[in-house]
């Protein structure tokens, strides 16, 4: 049976450094044997079909191709369609009342404890707030992240030491649902 993925490359096409194409890119993951490639924006965004494998081992492989092609490493998160929906589903703030500039999704490569966060005092970054969810942070950030200091905190290497973390705004998030629709 197949099922249908996506793959969030982080920190790729940013400030003109680590380019990948993404015409390449659709190239390299086909070579992989997935099926159905698309990419979406240049940020690393990928959707495919894929029958065999499993979230972490298709990462891993994708991480390993994108190396070997490339030169240089990146860290990888796939997942699959149905992860995706509850992700939009479960999101804690009424994204239909906001713009999807103020809405934020950090997906983690595995689950993180309340704990990591426990430091950070809420109130000080009102109106800003966030919320965690499976293998996921929500982050609400009205004048947006470029000038979210919550945002900033957040990825902090000692909050998200151990694990993988790559941001996507509200629209890329409810596009990725779309995509990997079967």
């Amino acid at each position: 049976m197949a099922t249908r993925y996506a793959a969030l490359l982080r920190g790729i096409n940013v400030g003109g450094s680590r380019k990948v194409p993404m015409a390449e890119l659709r190239t390299l993951l086909e070579g992989l044997g997935l099926q159905d490639v698309r990419t979406h924006l240049q940020s690393g965004q990928a959707v495919f079909t894929a029958r065999h494998g499993d979230e972490e081992s298709l990462a891993a492989e994708t991480a390993a191709a994108v190396e070997r092609h490339f030169g240089f490493g990146v860290d990888v998160i796939v997942r699959d369609h149905a992860y995706l929906k509850a992700i939009v589903d479960d999101c804690p703030f009424p994204a239909a009342d906001l713009e999807p500039k103020q809405l934020h999704v950090t997906y983690f490569s595995a689950p993180v404890e309340p704990e990591r966060f426990a430091g950070i005092d809420p109130a000080a970054y009102l109106p800003e707030e966030f919320r965690l969810g499976d293998r996921a942070l929500y982050l609400y950030a009205p004048d947006g992240l470029g000038r979210s200091t919550l945002a900033d905190l957040l990825a902090r290497p000692r909050l998200t030491k151990g694990v993988v973390a790559t941001s996507r705004n509200w629209n890329t998030v409810t596009k990725l649902v779309e995509l990997t629709a079967a």
